[in-house]
């Protein structure tokens, strides 16, 4: 019985020395390489075209799909933002030919890029708090309006990022009358929307009858998921290095 305490002594001893290792040494170590990679991550979020001072870049992406041409067009994205749209649309219907762009007093505003650069700027901070010299102690620590000329009524558009894409959705719609037998169901927040699809919209009820979407790759966005990735990556096997010592967190501060 004394020689197996005595063990479980030294086996306990060694796990603990273990542990005050990785947290003072190897997670430096790994938030180290998490900051090299996000300011990397960043650096595809720079907004400017050259310098501090100068004018936002613009990007002009050709919209396509594999086997149709119901959508063709160009979007402009500038920083954050879609500066300027060029859409052809071709109705299924009678195959007529609508043209439209943004009006020249809008843009459209990606909120999901202004997010994502947010966050990587706000991680990059944290790290930046937590020098070599910070000692861890336990491990536990998207409008008609929009449009030139407007749209029809019966069209809604929608542009958002999926992915590496940049992605421009038009739905056509039909208005669901009041004595209609079909029975309402809002089809809720999704970006995409399937034919069959029903929402308000002011008092109307409508129901989605075609889709038509197109998309461009935006390359810089793809180098920034890899960062994202690989960053996700190296938190996952830190977290787990310290879930193995978890069961000393409750009685024994580091």
């Amino acid at each position: 019985m004394a020689a197996a305490m005595a063990a479980t002594a030294v086996e306990r001893a060694v796990l603990e020395e273990e542990f005050r290792w990785l947290l003072h040494d190897e997670v430096h170590a790994v938030l180290k390489q998490l900051q090299d990679i996000l300011k990397e991550a960043s650096l595809r979020f720079t907004l400017q075209g050259s310098g501090t001072e100068g004018p936002v870049k613009q990007e002009n992406f050709i919209l396509g799909s594999y086997g149709t041409d119901q959508v063709k067009g160009v979007l402009t994205l500038q920083g954050d933002a879609l500066s300027q749209a060029d859409v052809n649309l071709k109705m299924p219907r009678n195959n007529q030919l609508l043209h439209f762009a943004f009006r020249e007093d809008k843009q459209w505003k990606l909120q999901q890029i202004q997010d994502a650069r947010n966050h990587v700027s706000q991680a990059i901070y944290l790290l930046n708090n937590r020098d070599d010299s910070y000692q861890f102690r336990t491990g536990a620590e998207v409008l008609k309006r929009m449009f030139a000329p407007a749209l029809p009524s019966d069209l809604l558009v929608n542009v958002y990022i999926n992915l590496n894409k940049l992605c421009l959705t038009v739905y056509q719609l039909h208005t669901l009358q009041p004595n209609s037998t079909k029975n309402f169901r809002p089809a809720g927040g999704s970006v995409l929307h399937s034919p069959g699809a029903m929402f308000e919209w002011g008092s109307q009820r409508l129901e989605v009858s075609h889709v038509h979407k197109v998309e461009s790759v935006i390359p810089w966005l793809n180098d920034a998921l890899v960062f994202f990735t690989v960053s996700l990556q190296l938190c996952q096997q830190l977290k787990d290095k310290i879930s193995v010592f978890s069961s000393y967190w409750s009685y024994k501060p580091f």
